[in-house]
């Protein structure tokens, strides 16, 4: 079943749209919690919350075009309060890994560190990622957004996992750069 039909059973408010969600997407958006959370139940926990509130926010959204990312992003943001949560002892090693890479092209938060500062490195990131080429863009968003392991990223791309820590590295630098012009680093 297409995303438009899928997105049509939600806005009819019939509960087939969870089972074509599940069947569609659910492994995927299972595995993104997993990649978080490292319990296969919490992460299960995850995607039924997600599903929840697709079910709310379906209307007044209308994600025809992007389902997927529409339900990733609310998987994400939950596997991570869970995580919070769960406490730092107990988050998934790759969180911790991804969080050292990207350490050093992002600016490090500041207590006093507004709500403008925070929206306006969000636009800049967004800015970044859509001046990409689509595979650097593919890449850096399944490694960064998705938790995807460099491992996972050259198995769906047909690439070495030498090209995969190349290509991230590369656009870590540039993303560094890029918000050193922005101003937003220093």
């Amino acid at each position: 079943m297409d995303d438009a039909s899928i997105v049509r059973l939600f806005l009819e408010r019939d509960e087939a749209a969870l089972e074509a969600v599940q069947a569609k997407y659910g492994e995927r958006l299972k595995r993104l919690a997993l990649r978080i959370v490292s319990d296969e139940g919490t992460a299960e926990e995850c995607v039924n919350d997600a599903l929840y509130e697709a079910w709310n926010r379906i209307p007044p959204h209308r994600p025809e075009r992007y389902l997927f990312a529409f339900l990733a992003k609310i998987v994400r943001a939950s596997a991570l309060n869970r995580a919070d949560a769960m406490g730092a002892q107990k988050r998934s090693a790759a969180l911790v890994e991804l969080t050292r890479e990207m350490e050093s092209c992002l600016p490090a938060p500041r207590d006093t560190e507004s709500e403008f500062e925070r929206a306006e490195l969000n636009r800049a990131l967004e800015r970044f990622v859509r001046g990409l080429s689509d595979e650097k863009r593919a890449v850096f968003l399944q490694r960064y957004w998705y938790l995807a392991s460099v491992k996972e990223i050259a198995a769906e791309y047909s690439v070495t996992e030498g090209k995969v820590k190349s290509m991230l590295f590369r656009t870590r630098r540039e993303l560094a750069k890029f918000l050193e012009r922005e101003g937003l680093i220093r």
